[in-house]
């Protein structure tokens, strides 16, 4: 198989990366289980008792065939802009704190953004623009998201996504996004206790947060998202909503980046962060 040398390490890579193969920050190894059905991923996201062991579970799983064949055929194909870089080509985990104090969830990776870099919002418009107003909050040490092996830190804040390949035309399916749920769920359980606030970015983040805590609004009006919506949920965390950062949104100007810096100096305010 074909190898190319990746940006920064130089290291020589196939696309899809094999775990275990140096990638940088890659969690996973050849002896971690590999999820192949949706039985297989709630049972080993259940038992997850640590942020480093669901993150090395996520990034090998292949439960879903459509998108397992969708993110490895884009690995292989390439846009020409990347076409000597290796494409990781695998899920994408979360990224950030394992106690964050906020967390920003949003739909799915891109296809030759995180499918690419193997970071969530790296490597996109959407992770430029996501990742520069986190700087300017304060809460990340650099507004450049580039590749995993970039420098880029955290104290505070935890980046994931609701489902973790990159689905064909931006759009899993419902069975896709109900095979991949248990993933959020874990990792839910496992940052829920230190967690202040929740950014979601885009309608699907703002449901599928609500998901997360679907049993304690058993009962009352769900809350509706808009830019700029707050809701306390019954656990005392704040839900606040955000446009999605995408290219279009910027370029229309239906998201500014003003928009952007007033939710996450909000959020910050909220969280308690200095």
């Amino acid at each position: 198989m074909t190898t190319h040398a990746h940006p920064r390490t130089g290291v020589l890579f196939e696309s899809p990366v094999p775990a275990g193969s140096g990638w940088p920050g890659d969690p996973a190894t050849t002896e971690t289980p590999v999820a192949t059905n949706p039985g297989q991923v709630s049972a080993l996201a259940a038992a997850a008792t640590g942020i480093a062991e669901l993150d090395a579970l996520v990034s090998i799983c292949g439960a879903c065939p459509r998108l397992v064949a969708w993110r490895e055929e884009v690995a292989r194909q390439k846009r020409r802009a990347y076409a000597d870089e290796p494409y990781w080509g695998r899920p994408i985990t979360g990224w950030g704190s394992a106690r964050p104090r906020i967390l920003v969830l949003g739909l799915a990776p891109a296809a030759h953004g995180g499918n690419r870099t193997g970071r969530v919002f790296t490597g996109d418009r959407s992770g430029d623009q996501l990742f520069a107003a986190l700087y300017r909050a304060g809460l990340v040490n650099s507004p450049i998201s580039v590749d995993a092996a970039d420098g880029l830190r955290t104290k505070q804040i935890r980046v994931t996504a609701a489902v973790r390949c990159a689905p064909p035309g931006n759009a899993p399916t419902p069975g896709e996004r109900s095979t991949c749920a248990p993933w959020l769920d874990a990792e839910w359980r496992l940052v829920a206790p230190y967690l202040r606030v929740v950014v979601a970015l885009g309608g699907f983040a703002w449901q599928a947060a609500l998901r997360l805590v679907a049993d304690q609004l058993a009962g009352l009006r769900k809350p509706t998202f808009g830019h700029g919506a707050v809701t306390e949920l019954p656990s005392g965390v704040q839900l606040f909503g955000c446009y999605h950062p995408s290219q279009q949104n910027m370029f229309t100007g239906r998201l500014t980046p003003d928009m952007l810096d007033d939710v996450f100096s909000a959020a910050k305010a909220r969280a308690g962060i200095r």
